[in-house]
């Protein structure tokens, strides 16, 4: 790992001072607020919608939309993941999807914006708070830069951020219980759903590349987290989007937590969006297949195994070349898998992969 050594030279003394500034209100005005007045129903709410309202326009507009083009919305769609992804504080679309798309193609490697091999704090938010580099152009967002609604919203993003992350729950605040409300729909509608939202996309960046399963690839850093699915609406079965970017989906399994792709799919039954992108089953199966392979003979070649070891380490073995020869042969042939055989290929990997993670040999190297 790259050691990360904090340039003071190069701070980036606006976005430094917006994120310390609003972390510290967060840690004592907030309180304070709450040590005066309590905290009541609306102002709950007032937070858990704008929490919505803006982490949802990052994870379906800014994210899978915009950075991907996973599907295409409706022009209201466009104008509404804009406007409240706007303050979510994360800059514009045009630049947000400028940086993770050189993610993806960069990912840690030098030019990766946000590279975990420079260290957890870097990838989390040193990134934003250090100028490294001079700022990349836009040469890789051509298509965003033809939509006038993009482009509007890139022009004014600081005012729009300022109206819609702090102004409207300010003033909603306002209309429910006057210069109090105001000045909690201010602090809780604001400044603290803008610290937690922060946060919850940071943790992408940084722990979805640093702790949980990677069952479709071992080629990047990334790992699946359904912890941090919970607090990020789906974003974090990370090790699928790297492998699958272009997926609308995250959590592609029927139990994951995802609920971008379900208003995604509910926005196209809708009329509101279209065209939505998905990898087929058969290719996730492969890319799951391949990698238990992998697993399972990095666990071989660096364990000292005992004679049990050996034979439950061929017995799985066997198990995985037939499942492989079965998949090969269906594929050479070109037939068609049905739904209820690839389930039950399914099953028989899963079998595999459980077993294969819960093999405790010494030696073994961590995958």
């Amino acid at each position: 790992m790259k050691k990360f050594r904090i340039p003071f030279d190069r701070v980036n003394w606006v976005t430094s001072s917006f994120l310390i500034g609003t972390l510290f209100l967060t840690l004592t005005a907030v309180p304070l607020y709450l040590w005066h007045y309590g905290l009541d129903w609306f102002q709950a709410i007032l937070f858990f919608v704008m929490f919505c309202f803006c982490g949802f326009s990052i994870t379906l507009g800014y994210h899978r939309h915009f950075s991907h083009l996973a599907f295409k919305a409706h022009w209201s769609v466009r104008l509404f993941t804009l406007i409240f992804g706007a303050g979510a504080f994360e800059n514009s679309a045009l630049m947000w999807s400028s940086e993770h798309r050189r993610h993806h193609k960069f990912v840690d490697h030098d030019d990766d914006p946000y590279d975990i091999s420079k260290g957890f704090f870097y990838a989390h938010m040193g990134w934003l708070m250090f100028k490294l580099k001079a700022s990349p152009p836009f040469d890789n967002v051509p298509d965003l830069d033809k939509d006038w609604l993009v482009r509007f919203q890139h022009r004014y993003i600081h005012l729009i951020a300022v109206l819609v992350g702090f102004g409207f729950p300010a003033a909603v605040g306002y209309l429910y219980q006057g210069w109090v409300g105001a000045l909690g729909g201010f602090l809780l509608g604001g400044v603290l759903r803008t610290v937690c939202l922060q946060h919850c996309t940071f943790f992408i960046n940084s722990a979805c590349h640093t702790i949980g399963s990677r069952p479709y690839s071992s080629r990047c850093s990334a790992r699946d987290s359904w912890i941090m699915a919970l607090l990020t609406f789906g974003e974090g079965y990370h090790n699928y989007h790297h492998e699958f970017q272009h997926d609308y989906r995250n959590g592609v399994k029927p139990w994951q937590f995802d609920p971008t792709k379900w208003i995604i799919w509910t926005l196209n039954k809708l009329g509101l969006a279209r065209n939505l992108r998905q990898v087929s089953a058969q290719a996730i199966f492969l890319a799951e297949l391949r990698e238990t392979q992998r697993t399972l003979d990095v666990k071989v070649s660096n364990a000292t195994t005992s004679v049990e070891d050996h034979s439950l380490l061929l017995g799985i073995s066997t198990r995985l070349a037939a499942l492989s020869e079965a998949w090969d042969h269906y594929q050479s042939k070109q037939i068609e898998v049905s739904r209820e055989t690839l389930s039950h290929l399914r099953e028989e990997l899963r079998s595999l992969i459980s077993q294969i993670r819960s093999l405790d040999l010494s030696s073994a190297a961590a995958v």
